[in-house]
């Protein structure tokens, strides 16, 4: 039989740079697409918990995260084919500046422009700058003959004058990229935010006020017609399956999973979680922080990464949630931490404050605040002991991003880690009977 081809249609929001405000910008956009019956979806570039969750309130769709510097290319297919479904335009931000990656250079938003064949619209911090603009645009439009800047979008224009001057040189000098738009300074397109980045969606009161501001505002600055016109991306055949049914590599934890989830625990990439789903395992939430128990039925429990350190208080109060898994752990339940959650597993976690917060106890572990210390960049663990995520030897690809300090970690180490270039970070990690964890935030196998 001949296949046809069908095209996954989508657009990357890029910048020169980080803090070129392009976050705000694709939450415009979306909110504004959305709310004129676009049917948009959502995905970020790299590993990201905060972002996603904006853009899913955005758009009031899930959000996925695109790695490709963790994932390959057939599991980046799969998982943007199933997030597009039936949708006209999957809006994708990108991570960082365009063309950067991991230590080792890989993993770029511009390597995910190139892998989906995704043109690229350059969001450009014009503040302090006006013909210089074009020259950025030129440089970065010349930089890799496969990836196509399509189009551009001017940010924190001054005025209009300021922005006539940036469109004429652009007219003159790159007149095969237009410039869609240009975004006024606004103190209402602004994000409040803390130590690892905005503060979290679910934390923000305002955000649909401010979601429907910026669509405002954005919809009055970009011509998102144009933007529209933009979409294309790579050529799959349909019936090839096309990695559609790819998973990410991970087994599930057990055949019912519950899994932490509040304001403290709230960092879990929806692709992992998914991939579990479409495994056979049940999925099912509970709150520590509100001492809420796993379900009755479950027989394991993955406690994500977020902020315990905020909310060491009530977790320590939480009489209910920390013998319940006491009893689990005594029962050789498969219990799971990663970051925030690994600390929890813990016996105390210290505030930024110096306070002592008497944590699970179920690994021995004591982390602190009171002297931060970044730990940032993807990573590779070596598992040294068989878990339910896999054998010994199972090489797990993910990333580190956390300021806490290991005041105490005894017994046996979970794995070995290493950076992106394979430097060796040494044993990472500890497991103690079917309770294991670590600062490692796993994205795939």
């Amino acid at each position: 039989m001949e296949l046809s081809a069908m095209q996954l249609p989508g657009l990357i929001i890029a910048a020169p740079s980080s803090n070129s405000g392009k976050t705000v910008l694709t939450l415009g956009l979306l909110r504004a697409l959305a709310n004129r019956g676009v049917r948009v979806t959502a995905a970020k570039t790299g590993p990201d918990y905060i972002d996603p969750a904006f853009q899913a309130a955005a758009c009031r769709e899930k959000c996925i995260n695109l790695d490709p510097w963790a994932m390959s290319g057939d599991q980046i297919v799969a998982l943007a084919q199933r997030q597009a479904g039936d949708k006209s335009l999957l809006l994708c931000e990108g991570v960082m500046g365009l063309f950067d990656g991991a230590a080792d250079g890989s993993g770029s938003t511009a390597d995910l422009a190139a892998m989906m064949n995704w043109p690229v619209v350059l969001v450009i911090d014009v503040k302090g700058q006006s013909v210089s603009a074009a020259a950025v645009i030129a440089g970065f439009a010349s930089f890799r003959k496969d990836v196509k800047i399509a189009a551009v979008i001017l940010n924190r224009v001054g005025s209009d004058r300021h922005r006539v001057m940036i469109e004429t040189a652009c007219r003159e000098h790159l007149p095969e990229i237009p410039v869609i738009g240009a975004v006024r300074r606004s103190d209402a397109l602004s994000l409040p935010e803390r130590h690892l980045g905005l503060v979290q969606a679910g934390e923000y009161d305002a955000l649909d006020v401010f979601l429907d501001q910026a669509a405002g505002i954005i919809a009055e600055d970009v011509n998102l017609d144009q933007l529209i016109g933009l979409v294309s991306g790579r050529k799959l055949a349909v019936g090839s399956g096309n990695g559609s049914d790819a998973v990410i590599g991970i087994p599930p934890l057990g055949q019912h999973i519950a899994i932490a989830r509040d304001t403290a625990f709230a960092f879990a990439y929806p692709h992992l979680l998914e991939d579990w789903h479409r495994q056979g395992a049940e999925l099912s939430f509970f709150s520590p922080l509100a001492d809420e128990t796993p379900s009755n039925g479950a027989n394991a429990v993955y406690l994500p990464g977020g902020y315990p350190e905020l909310h060491g208080e009530r977790l320590a109060r939480a009489g209910n949630f920390k013998a319940t898994l006491a009893v689990m752990a005594a029962k050789n339940t498969p219990i799971y931490g990663e970051c925030g959650g690994y600390m929890v597993l813990g016996e105390a976690l210290i505030d930024a404050s110096g306070q002592h917060h008497e944590m699970l106890g179920l690994l021995p572990l004591v982390t602190s605040f009171a002297d931060r210390k970044l730990h940032l960049g993807y990573r590779t663990l070596v598992l040294s002991e068989a878990t339910a995520l896999g054998a010994v030897g199972t090489i797990l690809r993910g990333h580190e991003f956390h300021y806490a300090s290991t005041i105490k970690a005894d017994g046996t180490p979970l794995g070995n880690m290493a950076t992106a270039t394979g430097d060796d970070l040494g044993s990472a990690g500890l497991m103690k009977g079917s309770v294991f964890g670590s600062f490692f935030h796993l994205i795939c196998q």
